[in-house]
């Protein structure tokens, strides 16, 4: 596949048991605008909501214990998803994430790349990493350590 034929958009299916918890999380307290969805009736329910632009990050193991660690969030056992959303205000958005109810799993960090970082558990037990940019792409690419894969030394 080309950059061309690559997907369009990235959606991520979560599964919740506390569909209605789940969609007040997501779409009233983060403000993720809903739109129309397919279902049926009854059990059968679906929301579809919008989040901006999607990146997919894919990470070994010892990737994502080192961001556990410097996130001071726990790390827990097996695979999993860890949501990460871009936020304009993390310390604002924490605020508003904790009055809704949910856990805080970590405390807002500076990261050694640059974002201010928080960790909560979503309703479904997903973790939510909320992120703030602190410098552009291009700073970001003139710092240390900063590089695509192919061109990121193997030991």
């Amino acid at each position: 596949m080309t950059q061309q034929d690559a997907p369009k958009q990235l959606r991520l299916i979560i599964e919740t048991d506390d569909f209605d918890e789940a969609l007040r999380f997501y779409r009233d307290v983060l403000g993720m605008p809903e739109q129309p969805a397919f279902a049926t009736e009854g059990e059968d329910r679906v929301s579809i909501l919008h989040a901006g632009i999607a990146t997919v990050e894919l990470a070994t193991p010892t990737h994502v214990r080192a961001i556990d660690a410097i996130e001071k969030a726990p790390t827990p056992e097996g695979p999993r998803l860890r949501i990460a959303l871009e936020v304009q205000d993390t310390e604002k958005t924490v605020r508003a994430v904790a009055a809704s109810g949910a856990e805080q799993l970590s405390p807002v960090v500076h990261t050694p790349f640059q974002t201010l970082n928080a960790r909560f558990l979503a309703p479904g037990g997903s973790q939510v990493t909320f992120f703030q940019e602190l410098e552009s792409l291009d700073e970001r690419t003139a710092r240390e350590g900063f590089s695509t894969d192919d061109q990121r030394a193997r030991s």
